[in-house]
C-alpha cells in the first residue's frame, strides 16, 4: 500500500498518548473518528498489514488524505470525546455509532432510598 509523503510525515509525529484521531478525505470531510490508548500505535496500525484488514477498512485507508488528533488525559476521556465527535460529524465509516438516534447514558438515581443505576437515552 502506498502512503503519501504527507501522511508519512503525520504518522512520524503521532504521540504515544491517549486520544482521538480524525481521518479526513481529499475534500477535507471527516470520514472516520477513532479513539486510542496510544495514538501512535493505533493510527499506524491502519497503514500496516493490509491483508489483515477487511474491505471496509481498506477502502477507508485509501480515502484518507489527512489525519488530525486530539490528546486527552485518559482512555475514558477518549471514549467520551469519540462519542461526541461522531455525534457531531456523522463520519461515513463510523457505522456503529452513526446509526443510533441517541447514545446510551448511565443514570444514577440519587434521590431514592437505595440509589440504583439504569441505562437511558434521555439526557436530563
Amino acid at each position: 500500500m502506498e502512503v503519501s509523503e504527507k501522511l508519512q510525515g503525520i504518522l512520524a509525529t503521532l504521540p504515544a498518548k491517549p486520544g482521538c484521531y480524525l481521518y479526513r478525505n481529499a475534500e477535507g470531510r471527516i470520514i472516520y473518528v477513532g479513539k486510542a490508548i496510544n495514538l501512535k500505535n493505533r493510527v499506524r496500525s491502519y497503514f500496516h498489514a493490509d491483508s489483515s484488514h477487511d474491505n471496509k477498512t481498506r477502502r477507508l485507508v485509501r480515502d484518507i488524505a489527512d489525519i488530525e488528533w486530539i490528546v486527552v488525559g485518559s482512555e475514558l476521556e477518549a471514549l467520551i470525546l469519540e462519542m461526541n465527535l461522531i455525534k457531531k460529524h456523522r463520519p461515513k465509516y463510523n457505522i456503529r455509532l452513526k446509526d443510533d438516534k441517541r447514545y446510551p447514558y448511565i443514570k444514577v438515581h440519587w434521590n431514592e432510598p437505595f440509589p440504583k443505576v439504569t441505562v437511558t437515552r434521555q439526557m436530563e
